[in-house]
């Protein structure tokens, strides 16, 4: 299965929505929203709760380091 971003409702639609395929595209849209919703959820409580919307550090290891403390504190 590719991931890739949802589907308009109008791909299934089109179909008819009791028909199989209908059925088919509309499970597999909310299996990939259940997911994303696991893995959007840390970066909701780090952006909003810890105010981590913009970078305070110059570079790419002291940027990675403080997001990973802040992902280890968002877990607690």
């Amino acid at each position: 299965m590719i991931w890739s971003i949802a589907a308009r409702p109008s791909r299934y639609k089109k179909h008819g929505e009791k028909s199989l395929i209908a059925r088919v595209y509309r499970k597999i849209e909310f299996t990939k929203a259940q997911l994303r919703a696991k893995v959007e959820h840390p970066f909701r409580v780090i952006k909003r709760q810890f105010g981590y919307t913009k970078v305070r550090f110059r570079g790419l290891a002291k940027n990675t380091a403080q997001q990973a403390t802040l992902f280890a504190l968002s877990n607690l």
